[in-house]
């Protein structure tokens, strides 16, 4: 059997390797939504990050968030999957609510604040902004590629 490997994708044997990270899309009950600007690169995100080897997808969202932010969520359901075809990153986004906490910074954010999704949308770039829009639908879960800058139709 032939398998065809991108030589630009890490790989172990024949398998390529893949990076997981987790996002959580923290909705208010008046429709604000959790946000970051990150401090490696200044960018507005929902807060998320890797998704370490030992824990569950939930785990690593209500660990990310509340590095991230300083608020305690509960995870409600799955909202999307996307892929970073060039960088060979699966996102997992999850929509949430605040259960406890305070926002704060963190050596990973230089901004927390709750925005509209209109608002979230002027913020951030196409890929980002379309996570916390598709988490702001009723259906789902949306599946979704991008090169890093624009999605792919």
């Amino acid at each position: 059997m032939l398998m065809y490997m991108s030589s630009s994708q890490p790989q172990t044997g024949s398998t390529p390797l893949h990076s997981v990270s987790v996002a959580g899309v923290v909705v208010r009950e008046d429709g604000r939504v959790l946000t970051i600007r990150r401090a490696d690169n200044g960018t507005w995100e929902p807060p998320g990050g890797v998704l370490e080897l030992d824990e569950t997808p939930e785990d690593g969202v209500r660990r990310e968030v509340y590095e991230e932010t300083g608020i305690k969520v509960r995870v409600d359901r799955l909202t999307g999957v996307y892929k970073n075809m060039s960088r060979g990153v699966v996102a997992m986004v999850f929509r949430c609510h605040a259960e406890s906490g305070y926002e704060r910074l963190s050596d990973e954010s230089t901004a927390v604040e709750w925005l509209t999704g209109d608002e979230a949308s002027d913020r951030m770039g196409d890929v980002y902004a379309v996570r916390v829009l598709d988490a702001l639908r009723e259906d789902g879960p949306q599946v979704r590629s991008h090169d890093g800058r624009k999605l792919i139709a």
